[in-house]
């Protein structure tokens, strides 16, 4: 590290040249997870289902972890490019998102129909665009993080990977704010102010990205002869289960946030259901940046890995025993106990959720070094990818499939709920963690001798 970077001038300061622009990055683009909220109004503005317009997560989901492994060398040779391919991307795709909003709602108020055109319009913009600025974005801070903390990887990607997870928290109630303020409901004007806003956010944070000035890229003959002869250094059983168990803990998670809001009004709580959803959001960011910090300390970051599983799977296997869904809430009479029991399941999932992204890189680069990181990262990120296909639809299949739904009267209104179908969810999610833990303990070597 050069005198400059010691007496930290801001041209040097790993603060200003990393983490900042880092996080400007991740709270821009974690705020695809808010579609969630808004669904159901986009449905109703455009005359479309809220199954059809959720299709639009899935994509951008998709497109994000296609996009990470397809780009990934693009962000190992130019951060530059990479950020601002990102910025462009996921303003001009969410713009475009408010575009086609604003022409399905004109198309039904003109004819009383829906626009197949516009849906597709919001697919396109949201998935495609969208989710190639997700996987750029969300890849380029994250080699520039550990070169400049070295001696604190984890924390340091755990930062910024935070900053993700925290952006629905963060921007929810602004999303609502402005919404409130337009009184004819016109959403499309949101989407088109926070384009605006993201642009900034994110061409700041391209800006002032750069990696530390000590840093050269290795040579391909020093890295190895490319990106497989890299993954190749270890068995390529390794790789897979690295690989295997980031999709299966991403699915799990999906399958069991997806349906968070309706399992809390399930037993009992349809009056707190954004606070929980606030709460569950803090602890998904609490799990990125804790669980990485505490790898930090030990000699085996896949050690963070299996204390995730086994807590998902002593929760999980809680809420099962005591079919803590059906029975917290009868309809007259509450059980806190099993409340209590199922909020805490929804938390820890969130928590190891998030704590299995923020761990992946700094894992990658404990088994194969920093010379194709951001390549090896993105690949990897394709398991994101096919999870946020089958992750919530796995969920939705089953609870359509499963159980019987009932009526209850939550916070004034009568609501439908399937409380079996949830469980039968749980059912499914405590065989893939205990795969997932399997995996960890016998096909994704020890780490405790570091690559250099």
């Amino acid at each position: 590290m050069s005198e400059n970077q010691k007496t930290g001038g801001w041209r040097s300061n790993k603060w200003i040249r990393a983490a900042i622009p880092a996080l400007l990055l991740h709270c821009s683009i974690g705020t695809v997870y808010c579609w969630s909220i808004f669904s159901q109004e986009i449905g109703d503005y455009i005359g479309w289902d809220k199954s059809a317009t959720e299709w639009a997560f899935s994509f951008a989901i998709f497109f994000l972890g296609m996009s990470a492994a397809f780009l990934g060398k693009i962000v190992e040779k130019n951060i530059h490019m990479s950020s601002l391919i990102a910025t462009i991307c996921f303003a001009g795709g969410m713009a475009g998102t408010g575009f086609f909003i604003y022409y399905g709602h004109n198309v039904l108020i003109s004819s009383g129909e829906h626009s197949v055109f516009a849906l597709a319009g919001i697919y396109v913009c949201y998935g495609l665009i969208m989710g190639i600025g997700l996987g750029t974005g969300y890849l380029s801070p994250v080699k520039t993080l550990m070169l400049w903390f070295s001696d604190r990887k984890g924390l340091a990607t755990g930062l910024a990977v935070a900053g993700f997870g925290a952006a629905k928290a963060i921007a929810s109630p602004i999303m609502q704010g402005i919404l409130g303020e337009n009184k004819n409901g016109e959403i499309y004007k949101m989407f088109w102010i926070l384009a605006v806003v993201y642009f900034v956010m994110m061409f700041v944070g391209h800006l002032l990205l750069k990696k530390p000035d000590g840093w050269h890229e290795p040579t391909k003959v020093e890295k190895g002869q490319g990106l497989i002869a890299t993954i190749k250094t270890k068995p390529i059983i390794n790789y897979i289960g690295i690989w295997l168990m980031f999709y299966l803990n991403i699915t799990c998670g999906l399958a069991l946030i997806s349906q968070e809001k309706a399992i809390v009004k399930c037993i009992g709580l349809a009056g707190t259901v954004g606070m929980i959803s606030t709460i569950s959001a803090v602890f998904n960011a609490g799990g990125r940046l804790g669980f990485s910090a505490w790898a930090d300390k030990l000699k085996d970051r896949n050690t963070i890995y299996k204390l995730i599983f086994i807590l998902s799977i002593a929760f999980t296997g809680l809420v099962i025993v005591t079919k803590g869904i059906v029975n917290a809430n009868d309809g007259s009479n509450m059980n806190m106990f099993l409340v209590i029991l199922v909020l805490l399941l929804i938390f820890v999932v969130n928590a190891g959720y998030g704590g299995g992204f923020s761990n992946v890189p700094t894992l990658l680069s404990d088994h194969y070094g920093m010379g194709n990181i951001s390549a090896i990262h993105g690949i990897t990120l394709s398991a994101w990818g096919i999870a946020g296909l089958t992750g919530n639809q796995m969920a939705t299949w089953i609870v359509e499939h499963f159980g019987e739904y009932k009526n209850i009267i939550a916070d004034g209104h009568e609501i439908s709920v399937n409380p079996e179908g949830y469980q039968v969810v749980l059912y499914v999610t405590i065989v893939l963690y205990i795969v997932s833990l399997l995996v960890s303990m016998f096909f994704v070597k020890s780490t405790a001798k570091k690559v250099k």
